[in-house]
């Protein structure tokens, strides 16, 4: 899948190790870049794993049109398609097997 960042500052992170371990402490940096190992290698956004510990789920509400991926609990990994316009389907839903980029917009806990 291809991948974006919402910022260059998030981009630049993302793609240094010790960046990364310097934002979110090594344990956290270790999760995100195993879950940036799955999100790279999949085809569509419909390949990546609903079940724990990865659980990529959509959100809902101010959030609607994002999707998460479990981290560090509390903490999420969340992102959007990066599709102008996005895939859906006839029910209106998002065509997560057309989904082949996304753009990733924050860690953070939601909750």
């Amino acid at each position: 899948m291809e991948i974006r960042f919402s910022s260059r500052g998030l981009e630049r992170t993302f793609n240094d190790a010790t960046r990364m371990v310097r934002a979110y402490g090594k344990q956290m940096a270790t999760v995100i870049q195993n879950r940036m190992a799955v999100l790279q290698n999949v085809v569509h956004l419909g390949k990546v794993p609903t079940e724990k510990p990865i659980r990529c789920h959509q959100l809902k509400q101010d959030r609607a049109g994002q999707f998460a991926v479990d981290l560090v609990q509390p903490y999420r990994l969340i992102f959007r398609p990066d599709h102008n316009p996005v895939p859906t389907l006839k029910d209106g839903g998002i065509d997560l097997t057309a989904v082949t980029a996304i753009e990733i917009i924050d860690v953070t806990d939601y909750h």
